[in-house]
């Protein structure tokens, strides 16, 4: 299927990504990692540009699904929502700095080639952030914008900081024990997000 063809060429032009980096990696070499042609590879994509368009646009709306999905986990807390959203994009930024230095254009939203695609997507995770803060109510001075700004601003820092990971679950309690509303509950996601959650819709 045209699908599947299409993420062998994103694989392949990850792969190349990791080891050249986005300005030396050529249309022959996505086509020799794939072992096809580099008249197959133009089936798919219309360069190596668009290739690691497509490439970053389908790891940002990978992450923005599973920060949905932690959004309306049944039974969890407001708190392991809000982590949950938090966590995503940490691991987004572990694993691509983690695969190669080269993988940063990816990731920076004043970048040429994908700015627009990150920016996108931590628009998308606000989103969710500030409905769930609306939902559950948060503390003064703080509105549900702010309390959302200040979680990102948090895994923000944590993404520069080699022990992140591990100081990610306390350094979100920590924050929401100031800014969750005390009588903010754990429900079902159905109940606090009665239309449904969507975040913003990543481009191709």
């Amino acid at each position: 299927m045209a699908a599947d063809r299409l993420d062998e060429v994103l694989d392949a032009a990850y792969d190349c990504l990791t080891r050249y980096g986005a300005r030396r990696t050529t249309m022959d070499d996505i086509a020799t990692t794939m072992g096809v042609s580099r008249s197959a590879v133009y089936q798919y994509v219309r360069g190596k540009d668009d290739a690691f368009r497509q490439l970053s646009a389908r790891l940002h709306s990978q992450a923005l699904r599973r920060a949905r999905e932690a959004v309306t986990a049944e039974d969890a807390s407001y708190a392991a929502r809000v982590r949950g959203v938090l966590a995503v994009k940490l691991d987004l930024v572990r694993r691509l700095t983690g695969d190669s230095p080269h993988t940063a254009e990816l990731l920076d939203d004043k970048a040429r080639l994908c700015g627009d695609l990150c920016g996108t997507f931590t628009a998308g995770l606000r989103q969710l952030l500030v409905a769930l803060f609306a939902s559950a109510g948060t503390t003064a001075p703080f509105g549900p914008e702010d309390a959302a700004d200040v979680c990102l601003a948090l895994v923000a820092g944590l993404e520069a900081t080699p022990d992140g990971e591990r100081l990610l679950g306390p350094a979100t309690d920590a924050l929401l024990s100031g800014l969750l509303d005390a009588s903010a509950e754990s429900g079902r996601a159905e109940s606090a997000f009665p239309g449904g959650v969507r975040g913003a819709t990543m481009p191709g």
